[in-house]
């Protein structure tokens, strides 16, 4: 018999890689007796990523859900490991250090015993810190290889970046094939050169079921010297999210490896559980095409659990360019047009800036110039005319360095500019800022926490963390869950709800999230390349006034309330705003 291979169960990265929310703290406890009845997972993931931030948007405390879901693996010895973006921690732009170096010590105190800590861009100095913070709080330290297909992603590149990895400290290697579009020989190839210099070295594999090459890389990895798979459960399984455990399972013990058995009636309940909270209320924030699988994501390489809001933002871009192509009498884009287009831009635009993993938030960077591109080229103005901090930060280096050369356009477009390249270690361009959020909960009474876990949620999360504070995040969560419920049931809205709403003062258009704002593109020309609404337009009831890009890179859709005559313009195209700020005052056709 081959050697033994361990399993672990990825249910909460199920949820994120398939909808919008995460199962609440009552259903995680619900759930975690029935995976340890299971029998074969030696390890679940409790925790990372923007788990704790979803937690948060739903009006829940996350660290309450975090300590929960942990402690019945904690008792009977099945470890529990997070997902942590290294830099950015567990959120989508720079952490400070102090913050990051407290996260490992809150973790391991509620529970989570192995920490997987990636950078997008591989780069080695934005992980060899936490490594070290890690250690110090007794955490076991996974440093993680982010897998995508390029010229530049070789075994040689990434056997080297594993040895400095291991030399700082790191006694675990995670394999993250976030995209699932890591070929299964590279992947056999770089599992075996890790393994004969480093036996010692335990090697897990994360891949994603998105194109379809999932199980030949698990075969690929396991015959050379893997430890431990990632995989999901039914009903969540496939898709855009992972390989099942009984497929995998039996797989490999017809392959001659030393499996686990499933405790199939445990799986059975476990199924049954999942597709209850998905009827219950976490089905209504599934994308249906996040259960399908799809070889067009080998093209563009962006991650499966991307494509849910990549389509949202995609559907704006879309009728933007549609309204140009009308105004010049051409044929519009149909939906699967407009998204060979942007799989085409994304091909174009990655190489170009580098070719940085297509992981958080660097796949949400690429994506967005690809989209930008095609509306400004719609207009004739050329490609990578509209792009943020955000997208600029990663291109001067200030995220880390790009595994490729830049393209010497885009060296040239920067320097016109005015932007400067950097090659500072990047955790050194961020000041520490415990003291101020320390400052911030005394002036309003609120307490530390447990372990201070209070305080690292407001320092992580400090949007996410006020609105949970002051009720506004469950009172959002309510309404989008009714609409939710509405939109996939049917509305059971009743006339004197509808009249409820119709009287209500409604006539200031505010911004749900802090970032910047898009109106929609009218512009045929260069000449005319955006025009903003007009004072006096009318908007349907619902209809889209304007998006606003939040600083995780999303396009996020606002509308135009209840309808009516634009009045005043509060804030300009391409203005920043804060949540809550005012960006136009619709007056009601009639009351």
């Amino acid at each position: 018999m081959k050697k033994k291979i361990q399993f672990s169960l990825v249910y909460r990265d199920m949820w994120q890689s398939s909808g919008k929310f995460q199962p609440r703290k009552d259903q995680l406890e619900r759930i975690a007796p029935v995976i340890i009845k299971m029998g074969c997972f030696s390890r679940v993931e409790t925790n990372g990523g923007a788990f704790e931030q979803v937690n948060l948007l739903a009006g829940e405390n996350p660290n309450a859900a975090v300590r929960a879901f942990c402690k019945p693996f904690n008792e009977v010895g099945i470890k529990t490991h997070m997902l942590d973006r290294g830099l950015n921690a567990l959120r989508m732009y720079p952490v400070p250090d102090d913050v990051r170096a407290l996260q490992y010590k809150v973790k391991h105190a509620q529970g989570v015993d192995i920490t997987r800590i990636f950078c997008g861009l591989n780069d080695v100095r934005n992980i060899i810190p936490s490594i070290k913070w890690a250690l110090e709080a007794g955490m076991t330290p996974q440093a993680t290889l982010c897998i995508t297909t390029s010229p530049v992603h070789t075994v040689e590149y990434y056997s080297a970046i594993a040895d400095k990895l291991i030399a700082a400290g790191a006694t675990e290697i995670c394999l993250k094939d976030m995209a699932g579009i890591g070929q299964p020989a590279l992947l056999g190839k770089l599992t075996k050169s890790i393994k004969d210099k480093h036996p010692e070295i335990i090697i897990q594999y994360h891949g994603h079921s998105g194109p379809g090459l999932s199980m030949a890389s698990i075969l690929e990895v396991c015959n050379n010297g893997c430890d431990v798979i990632d995989t999901a459960i039914e009903p969540l399984s496939w898709g855009k999210v992972h390989p099942d455990i009984i497929s995998v399972q039996s797989m490999l013990k017809n392959e001659g490896f030393d499996v686990p058995e499933i405790d199939m009636n445990a799986y059975m309940e476990a199924r049954r559980l999942t597709q209850e909270f998905i009827d219950d209320w976490l089905g209504c924030f599934i994308n249906p095409g996040n259960k399908i699988m799809s070889s067009l994501l080998l093209g563009c390489g962006l991650p499966g659990g991307m494509m849910g809001s990549m389509m949202a933002d995609l559907a704006g871009i879309h009728r933007s360019i549609n309204s140009i192509l009308r105004s010049k009498g051409k044929e519009e884009y149909s939906t699967d047009e407009m998204l060979v287009k942007l799989f085409d831009e994304v091909a174009y635009v990655w190489p170009r800036v580098g070719f940085p993993p297509l992981v958080t938030p660097f796949s949400q960077y690429v994506k967005n110039i690809a989209l930008m591109n095609l509306l400004t080229m719609a207009q004739g103005k050329g490609r990578f005319v509209m792009m943020d901090d955000a997208m600029w930060g990663m291109i001067l280096g200030k995220s880390g360095t790009l595994p490729g050369k830049l393209d010497d356009e885009i060296v040239a477009l920067a320097k016109k500019n005015g932007k400067e390249f950097t090659d500072a270690d990047p955790h050194t361009l961020i000041p520490n800022a415990l003291d101020g959020f320390r400052k911030e909960m005394d002036e309003n009474g609120w307490e530390y926490g447990q372990d201070d876990e209070e305080l690292f949620e407001l320092a992580m999360h400090p949007e996410q963390y006020r609105d949970f504070k002051n009720g506004m995040a469950k009172k959002r969560f309510l309404a989008d869950l009714q609409k939710a419920r509405d939109a996939k049931l049917g509305s059971n809205l009743t006339p004197e709800k509808i009249a409820e709403f119709k009287h209500a003062k409604a006539d200031a258009v505010v911004s749900p999230v802090k970032g910047q704002v898009f109106f929609e593109f009218q512009g045929s020309s260069e000449c005319t390349p955006c025009i903003e609404p007009f004072i006096g337009q009318h908007y349907d009831e619902g209809q889209t006034f304007c998006y606003v890009q939040a600083p995780w890179g999303q396009f996020v859709e606002v509308p135009a309330c209840l309808g009516g005559k634009l009045v005043e313009i509060a804030t300009r195209q391409g203005g920043k705003v804060n949540r809550g700020d005012v960006i136009g005052y619709i007056e009601r056709d009639h009351d």
